[in-house]
């Protein structure tokens, strides 16, 4: 590490307690929020924001622990050769700048390694589990691949103007936006126009946000936008919207309230849905159902993870955190029967109805459970499935590991005849829950973890997703349960709005 110019070597007699002004560092790694990390002379950890491995920089530090400090970076001497120009003008580290991409100075390959690399040190340093494959990574579109976003919408009566976009970087503030490039590129000319739409509302101060939701299905490519609004709309800003519509192709979803009250502004329109070619399933949602940003991604991902359960026609399965059924469904095509669970009744009612479109209710049931708060006798309760299918939120799937643990480490909790999945495929959008939940499974419920990789879903981001696959092994020894297996695992901060 060099030393400033004229000043003594750091050591006990010359203590630096700090990164010291125009001091060049060395970036060894980038952590899982894209910050590069470095030490400084003292050996203090140095978390610079734009600076990637291999580079040598300079940075203006804005925060002090006694362990590490945190900055941006301020001179580079030394450039990284996965260092790319972005491919957005609002990206960057200047003010006013976009906060929804965090790599977009980071060429895409390198982006993905860096995500694969995190899956697999978390899994070790946090389960304490090494896969025996790694799994190619998933990669798809790296532009234009965002067809679900929420943006913020502002009016700003002192500049007399509207805002429509992400939140700037670091802040509350709505981004300045023209254009944005991970956004399908008739979705990014839509924010000027969007623009001029509110400003000319009488309600433009009481308009928060627009939710974007894309869908691809029989009828061709319909674009969603849902405009959450506080007070009633009169009767010309009705009119307003309908003539957008009109002349830009969108369908227009009306929120007064809380999610349950979306409604189309006019019905009849084409529906939205989307497609999974290769299991001939078709999936209606609304637009704030929770589906894939990436709808490229899913199809691979569904695909894969279908493949790598390996499913056999006489076979049962559970889904479980089904959703819609976007794993149900295709399960259906090739298993005996399926069960999907999900925490929410209406989502439920939702999978069901789906599944009859498709017309496979003969074979895939739901049923509604909270799964936060399993116990071993809720999990023999739903009989026995050769596989299971675990597709679960941030929080992971906790409880379910730790009840497949207990039935494994106690035995005379399951009833007789009921056997444990043969292969659970986790999909999961959080590399430390994954981690803590594979530890459970491996060392104490009897699995092997046999494969895992990374899901680039959202690209220019810091979220990992990724899926892992386990098989169960009847002569493995399980270790003892460890006083802290029910502590949490600290959860990374969320992602701005953009990658939300």
């Amino acid at each position: 590490m060099a030393a400033r110019a004229g000043s003594p070597l750091p050591g006990r007699d010359n203590p630096r307690p700090m990164t010291v002004d125009k001091e060049w560092l060395r970036v060894e790694s980038l952590d899982l929020d894209a910050q590069g990390v470095a030490h400084n002379a003292e050996g203090k950890v140095v978390f610079i924001e734009g600076a990637l491995p291999g580079e040598e920089v300079q940075v203006q530090v804005s925060r002090r622990k006694n362990n590490w400090e945190q900055g941006t970076l301020q001179a580079l001497r030394r450039e990284s050769a996965q260092r790319v120009t972005p491919g957005c003008v609002h990206f960057g580290l200047h003010a006013g700048a976009c906060g929804g991409c965090k790599m977009q100075h980071l060429h895409a390959g390198a982006q993905i390694a860096i995500k694969q690399r995190v899956l697999e040190d978390n899994l070790w340093h946090l389960g304490k589990v090494r896969p025996e494959r790694l799994l190619r990574p998933v990669e798809g579109p790296t532009w234009g691949y965002r067809y679900r976003a929420r943006l913020s919408v502002r009016h700003v009566a002192k500049k007399g103007t509207v805002l429509v976009g992400f939140h700037e970087r670091k802040s509350r503030y709505v981004a300045d936006m023209q254009r944005c490039e991970v956004l399908p590129a008739h979705v990014s000319a839509l924010l000027m126009p969007l623009r001029a739409l509110v400003a000319s509302m009488e309600a433009r101060d009481r308009l928060p946000q627009i939710e974007l939701a894309i869908g691809e299905g029989p009828q061709g490519m319909v674009t969603a936008l849902v405009l959450r609004h506080l007070e009633p709309l009169s009767g010309a800003d009705v009119t307003r919207l309908r003539d957008f519509a009109a002349e830009h192709g969108v369908q227009w979803w009306l929120q007064p309230k809380g999610p349950d009250t979306v409604h189309l502004l006019d019905e009849g329109g084409p529906e939205l849905a989307y497609a999974l070619p290769e299991f001939g399933v078709v999936m209606p949602f609304k637009p704030t159902d929770f589906t894939q940003v990436n709808h490229h991604i899913n199809t691979v991902l569904v695909g894969r993870a279908l493949r790598l359960l390996d499913v056999q026609p006489g076979e049962r399965v559970i889904d479980w955190f089904c959703g819609l059924g976007n794993f149900t469904l295709p399960l259906a095509t090739q298993a005996r029967e399926v069960l999907g669970i999900e925490g929410s009744e209406t989502l439920v009612q939702r999978s069901r109805e789906n599944a009859q479109r498709n017309g496979l209710a003969h074979k895939a049931g739901f049923a509604a459970r909270n799964l936060f708060e399993l116990t071993p006798a809720d999990v023999v309760a739903y009989e026995p499935a050769q596989r299971w299918l675990v597709d679960p939120p941030r929080e992971g799937a906790f409880a379910l590991a730790k009840a497949l643990a207990d039935l494994r480490q106690a035995p005379e909790l399951a009833p007789p005849g009921w056997e444990p999945p043969r292969r659970i495929v986790y999909v999961s959008c959080n590399p430390a829950t994954l981690a803590r939940d594979a530890g459970l499974l491996v060392h104490q419920a009897g699995y092997r973890c046999t494969a895992a990789g990374a899901v680039n879903m959202f690209p220019h981001t810091a979220h990992v997703e990724s899926m892992a696959v386990f098989e169960y092994d009847p002569h493995a020894v399980p270790k003892a349960p460890q006083a802290d297996a029910g502590e949490a695992v600290a959860l990374p901060e969320p992602e701005p709005e953009a990658s939300a």
